[in-house]
């Protein structure tokens, strides 16, 4: 497994999964409307993307098996995400994109927090978070964070219906430290 830049030829494992429904049922995005084009777009825009890092997560013989990003690096801080193909669930692409982005996220970015949300319907990720020892936070209670989302366009309805985590360097470096 490994971590890679998007390349053009991802475009047709990217939209597999944007029109699984038992892969975006409960995801943010309308996956669904996507075209080949809508990825083509977007790897495209990741390569000089300045404030995202979109990168693929490949499996040993460099096929595409997800993305997993940094949205809005601002500061110290960012928003992570990811989406693996159905066909690449519970192999452990999941668990090694998301270590290897938090290990980059701190080590080469030198970022101290990088948060996320998760529908509390999308039963398979909470799961999964729950199962890596990540801890939900009150993001009612970092009024900055809170300014943040709605300025990059979160309505505060969503806000409060998601399940937000967080994880700061130290935690990461696998310390007992919560927010």
């Amino acid at each position: 497994m490994k971590l890679r830049k998007l390349d053009r030829d991802d475009a047709l494992s990217m939209l597999e999964w944007m029109h699984d429904p038992s892969v975006v049922e409960n995801l943010q995005a309308d996956f669904a409307s996507m075209r080949i084009e809508d990825c083509e777009r977007f790897i495209e825009s990741a390569q000089t993307a300045v404030h995202d890092l979109h990168l693929a997560i490949a499996d040993d013989k460099d096929e595409y098996q997800g993305t997993v990003s940094l949205k809005h690096i601002s500061g110290e801080t960012a928003e992570f995400a990811i989406a693996i193909r159905k066909s690449a669930m519970g192999k452990g692409f999941s668990e090694y994109g998301m270590k290897e982005m938090l290990r980059i996220a701190f080590e080469r970015l030198g970022l101290t927090a990088v948060y996320w949300c998760v529908s509390p319907e999308n039963r398979r990720a909470c799961r999964f978070y729950n199962k890596q020892g990540y801890r939900r936070f009150d993001v009612m209670k970092d009024s900055e964070l809170y300014r943040d989302l709605v300025r990059g366009g979160y309505r505060p309805e969503h806000i409060a219906g998601y399940h937000w985590y967080r994880v700061d360097k130290t935690m990461a470096e696998g310390k007992n430290s919560t927010n």
